[in-house]
């Protein structure tokens, strides 16, 4: 990546999308305000991603780096208008899809199996992300419904939220398992077949 394009990428990720600071305790009518702002921020920095114009993949990341800009801004402005947990969730997930679709266009600088281990680095970054996500939702909802009962509820709330990332970690292992199979078909032969054993015993698979 040039000198410019690092710097045309660094404009687009410092655009305010001032959603934060006006968001607490605000009105329907300011909401709307920060929304448009968002759109109109989104848009000026996809007018500055046409100064790739000599580089398609240059502009395909500066696209996918100014929606997740803008993606995460809007899921942010909303958990803020309307605060819940699940609108926390919301914004996790708006930012690790929102990452992962950066992450994808990046992978398109490479070919073969560099590519490939790429994309699969890029799921499992998406599917630790959300995963961790939706444990954290899961034992929070467990010990607000838990809380202010008996013992025994507030047990079976924690007994849930253990569950709940006892399935996170399983997903996340599942995600690294695969990028490590990936990474073996760079390999042939012996080598290959000693490197998806090891990548099986190290997984549990």
């Amino acid at each position: 990546m040039n000198k410019t394009y690092i710097t045309a990428i660094l404009t687009v990720t410092s655009l305010s999308f001032s959603a934060g600071a006006m968001a607490q305790n605000m009105s329907k009518s300011e909401y709307t305000a920060v929304e448009k702002n968002i759109e109109v921020e989104y848009k000026s920095a996809k007018a500055n991603c046409a100064s790739f114009a000599d580089n398609a993949q240059d502009i395909y990341i500066c696209m996918a780096v100014a929606k997740r800009t803008q993606k995460v801004a809007k899921a942010e402005l909303d958990a803020r208008y309307k605060p819940s947990k699940k609108a926390d969730y919301k914004v996790s997930v708006a930012k690790a899809e929102a990452d992962y679709a950066v992450a994808k266009e990046k992978c398109d600088d490479h070919a073969g199996n560099v590519k490939d281990v790429c994309l699969k680095e890029a799921k499992a970054a998406l599917v630790h992300a959300k995963s961790d996500a939706k444990a954290h939702l899961k034992t929070s909802k467990a010990m607000i419904i838990a809380n202010g009962e008996s013992s025994e509820a507030r047990m079976k709330a924690k007994e849930k939220g253990s569950e709940a990332h006892h399935d996170a970690a399983a997903e996340k292992r599942d995600a690294d398992y695969a990028v490590a199979k990936e990474k073996c078909n760079a390999l042939s032969g012996d080598a290959k077949e000693s490197c998806v054993t090891e990548a099986k015993k190290h997984y549990g698979k």
